[in-house]
């Protein structure tokens, strides 16, 4: 699967900070959910929470098995250090919807990207096994988004900063990633992976365009 140590370290660097990322998105769903503008939403936070906890779990037992061969699973109690900033501040429901809409946007774009190039492979058998929930946590955020945008008063132009927030270090990411010369070398990922245009055009129009930013 990886022909080097450099591929093998890359590639835990990458799937750590996924992990990561879920882990904190998985505590602020809870921690924001909570309180969600209803009942429905709270439950929804709840369950989505469950599931990217699940996800960030996997995918830490697997980081491990890679560095050190199989053993005993560890639990999570902390993530290690490689989330990001906007997604660790998330305080409020308008934060949380931004962050779980961009970041899971994202994370399919390069999942799916790895899994294509990736055929048979460990790498695909492992991002499958969080595929379907990733794509039932994108339609919940996206239409949640909408939502937002749609509604009234300072609302679209606080969702769109915050979502803002997010997009910036999103990206930066993506372009580092598909960038990476030594992921490229060993075959993780495809050469012109586009992961940033491919991530734009998956957004909403909308926020693609960032009509909304300036809003009062």
């Amino acid at each position: 699967m990886v022909n080097s140590t450099n591929g093998n370290i890359e590639l835990i660097t990458l799937i750590e900070t996924i992990a990561d990322n879920k882990f904190i998105l998985g505590d602020r769903l809870v921690e924001v959910g909570v309180s969600g503008p209803d009942l429905e939403a709270t439950l929804a936070a709840i369950a989505m929470a469950q599931s990217e906890l699940g996800h960030a779990r996997l995918l830490y037992n697997w980081g491990t098995n890679l560095k050190s061969g199989k053993g005993s699973k560890k639990e999570v109690k902390e993530q290690t250090g490689k989330a990001f900033g906007s997604i660790v501040q998330i305080g409020e429901w308008i934060q949380l919807i931004a962050g779980l809409y961009s970041m899971n946007t994202a994370l399919n774009i390069l999942i799916t990207a790895l899994t294509s190039h990736q055929k048979g492979s460990e790498i695909e058998l492992q991002f499958n096994k969080l595929a379907r929930e990733q794509l039932e946590h994108i339609l919940y955020s996206k239409n949640w988004a909408l939502k937002l945008l749609n509604d009234g008063g300072s609302i679209p132009a606080r969702f769109g900063r915050a979502f803002k927030l997010c997009e910036q270090e999103i990206t930066t990411w993506l372009k580092q990633v598909e960038n990476n010369s030594v992921l490229i070398e060993n075959e993780i990922l495809p050469v012109n992976s586009n992961l940033v245009n491919s991530y734009k055009e998956a957004l909403i129009p909308r926020l693609r365009d960032g009509e909304i930013i300036n809003a009062r």
